[in-house]
């Protein structure tokens, strides 16, 4: 009996251990999860303070350098404006200038080890913007009128002939030599066929009236014209009645787009009272050339539209449907308007080469396996160049120097579809082949004298 109780005492006193084993151990357990959970917020409260710290360090780093950057895009652009007033002096292209400084200012930044972003994508945007301005500020100052029906025809043919003779003889070569489709070798070859507006137009500011609009009139007509050749090579897999019936139908709808929108636009700019008028009317411009273009529409038409009829309101007032544009009052609007463009497009410019400049690596300029391929091809745009003049009977000189690749290069360059891309038209290409066609347009304005003028202008009956 003694010994029953001694082993129940054993058994109860064994449970009563065993508990106070497990209540301690809940005990340790809960202190160490306290523990635990304190020390994981104070992690997270170290953590969350040390990218705090880190992001105000990069504000302050980023606000550090706000101040640099503002005052070298001002520095960068009051240079760009020195280079357009000495121009006319110096002889020297304000684009070759700007090609040059934003070099400069590359290995400055190399030199420096500032880290800089890559600025590519805004090259497209920028240019985009800038081919609208430009194109825009050039058919605002041409003159309408039965007296220029011959230099438009001529200025037309001189644009479109060396274009297509350029894109077939030089693209047969790259087909030849490469072993590629003909049509890929036509669609890379098609930017370098085209003259930039953007470089031509602001180089001849200081030549003869009559100089000047034809340059104007052909390096728009290049414009436009290159971009529907290249959108009509690239976008098509067959080029059979139904390509030439869709082209037809495209060319249908810009012209009906160009005439509602150019009504729209005028009205818009003679209605509109409040004090900010001319910046919708930009924006709308750029809008409609975007939206135009995304439907492979050719969108410079309607700027090229636009800017002629704003241009020659004098000339179209005796349409009684013009008269309700009241357009002597639109005509001072007009003017105020085709102020703020020459600034806007002189900015937008001026950053589009800068920017290009920049991007431009030393190792692109000097590459000697495409070197010979741009001397080749350059050769081939002055020669075809000079028949085409001498053909419809205009001056030789100093019409052959210009014909400048550049703005509009580039971004027939960018779009060539990723399927349709060739080896041998590349970056260094494309930089040799605006740097030396810019350099002969410098060369030879220098070697003309400032008065140098075209003679009036005869009737072709050829071109009639």
């Amino acid at each position: 009996m003694q010994n029953i109780i001694l082993f129940n005492d054993l058994v109860v006193g064994s449970m009563l251990y065993l508990n106070l084993l497990y209540i301690n151990y809940l005990i340790i357990k809960k202190i160490e999860k306290y523990f635990l959970n304190n020390l994981k917020k104070k992690q997270k409260i170290a953590g969350a303070s040390k990218k705090l710290l880190n992001n105000f360090d990069q504000i302050l780093k980023k606000n550090c350098m706000t101040g640099p950057i503002i005052v070298t895009l001002c520095i960068l652009l009051l240079i760009a404006y020195i280079f357009d007033l000495t121009s006319s002096k110096t002889r020297i292209p304000a684009v070759i200038l700007l090609l040059l400084l934003g070099w400069v200012v590359r290995q400055l930044s190399i030199l420096l080890k500032i880290q800089i972003p890559d600025l590519t994508p805004l090259l497209p945007i920028l240019g985009s913007i800038g081919l609208v301005l430009i194109v825009l500020e050039g058919s605002l100052e041409l003159e309408l009128d039965k007296s220029k029906t011959g230099l438009i025809k001529k200025s037309f043919v001189v644009s479109f002939l060396p274009m297509i003779a350029i894109a077939f003889i030089v693209g047969y070569a790259f087909h030849i030599v490469e072993h590629m489709s003909f049509k890929y070798c036509l669609t890379n070859v098609i930017p370098v066929c085209v003259i930039s507006s953007a470089i031509a137009i602001p180089s001849v500011k200081n030549l003869a009236a009559s100089n000047r609009e034809f340059v104007i009139y052909e390096s728009s007509f290049s414009d436009i014209l290159g971009v529907v050749f290249f959108n009509f090579i690239a976008l098509n897999t067959s080029f059979g009645f139904h390509s030439f019936e869709i082209f037809g139908l495209q060319l249908i709808i810009v012209t009906i787009i160009s005439f509602i929108a150019t009504i729209g636009l005028s009205i818009l700019l003679n209605k509109i009272d409040h004090h900010i008028k001319f910046a919708p009317i930009i924006f709308l411009l750029i809008l409609i050339y975007e939206v135009s273009k995304e439907y492979n529409l050719p969108a410079l038409i309607f700027i090229l539209s636009f800017g002629i009829f704003l241009g020659n309101l004098n000339e179209l007032d005796q349409f009684k449907w013009i008269q309700k544009l009241h357009p002597q009052q639109l005509s001072k609007e007009v003017h105020k308007f085709k102020e703020l463009i020459i600034e806007a497009t002189f900015l937008i410019r001026a950053l589009f080469f800068l920017l290009f400049g920049y991007l431009i690596e030393t190792s692109e300029i000097l590459n000697t396996k495409t070197l010979v391929w741009a001397i080749a091809i350059v050769a081939a745009i002055f020669m075809v160049r000079a028949l085409v003049l001498w053909l419809v009977k205009m001056p030789v000189t100093p019409l052959l120097f210009i014909a400048p690749r550049g703005l509009i290069t580039i971004l027939l360059f960018f779009s060539i579809p990723a399927t349709q891309k060739i080896a041998i038209v590349n970056r260094s290409l494309i930089i040799q082949v605006i740097v030396l066609t810019v350099l002969v347009m410098m060369f030879g304005m220098m070697s003309v004298k400032k008065s140098s003028s075209l003679p009036p202008i005869e009737e072709n009956p050829s071109l009639m």
